[in-house]
């Protein structure tokens, strides 16, 4: 491939024989090159874009089945990437790789709407894994809709009603209700949550699940007779609707 090709915004590949389609964002061009050819190694298709503005424009024009995305990203940075994409491809499972590894940022980028969250610099063979696990989730139940009570959620349209009035949550509010309905009336530990929802260890000074539990039952919950999210002590939460 000649120079110019290479530095084209969004490069495309060949689409044949491959388990899935991936979109690579970042600007650091020898990376995102390294990227692209372990992806393709393992039989992914791999467009790569060097700034948000062509991830972007990809991103509308094609479908992908993952995207990997730094956060400094020139022309759109990664979080106003992720919130645009997000207002019109919710779905879209988005793993995320920063240098940047504060706890803040993980929860701010979390909440944005990125699926997953990866430290530089990271083992690749870690970043396959957990690419596999985000195809596996998202392909396993893309039209999945749940009811508990008068509860419902709805996977593919990431709505969620309850008593025929819509509820509207973050991206990662939406990953947790999902979760507990994944689970109703099966109590679940904080770790449990933390483990599968935001996809980390559990670290017990940190109040993290607690607070998006109360931010779930509060938009849940309030205003609804019977209450579905339930604390149990010394264990976790529930969602059920079982009479207490």
């Amino acid at each position: 491939m000649d120079s110019a090709a290479q530095d084209r915004s969004v490069s495309n590949t060949s689409h044949h024989s491959t388990h899935a389609h991936v979109l690579v964002a970042e600007d650091d061009v020898p990376l995102a090159h390294f990227l692209q050819r372990g992806l393709e190694n393992d039989r992914y298709a791999v467009d790569l874009a060097h700034d948000g503005e062509a991830a972007f424009q990809a991103v509308s024009q094609n479908q992908y089945d993952l995207m990997v995305t730094d956060l400094n990203l020139p022309k759109l940075d990664g979080i106003s990437l992720l919130k645009q994409i997000r207002s019109t491809t919710m779905r879209l499972p988005v793993m995320v790789l920063s240098a940047r590894n504060s706890l803040e940022d993980r929860i701010m980028t979390l909440d944005c709407g990125a699926d997953d969250y990866l430290v530089k610099p990271f083992s690749f063979l870690e970043l396959m894994a957990r690419t596999r696990a985000l195809l596996r989730r998202n392909s396993a139940t893309p039209h999945r809709t749940i009811q508990i009570a008068d509860l419902i959620i709805k996977r593919a349209e990431f709505r969620v009603e309850r008593a025929g009035k819509k509820i509207n949550l973050t991206a990662k509010e939406f990953d947790l209700l999902e979760y507990l309905m994944m689970n109703a009336r099966h109590p679940v530990t904080r770790a449990q949550i933390m483990e599968s929802v935001w996809r980390s260890s559990y670290d017990g000074s940190t109040n993290l699940v607690d607070v998006y539990v109360k931010y779930v039952r509060d938009k849940v919950d309030t205003g609804f007779s019977s209450q579905l999210v339930r604390t149990i002590r010394g264990v976790g939460y529930v969602l059920t609707d079982e009479v207490a």
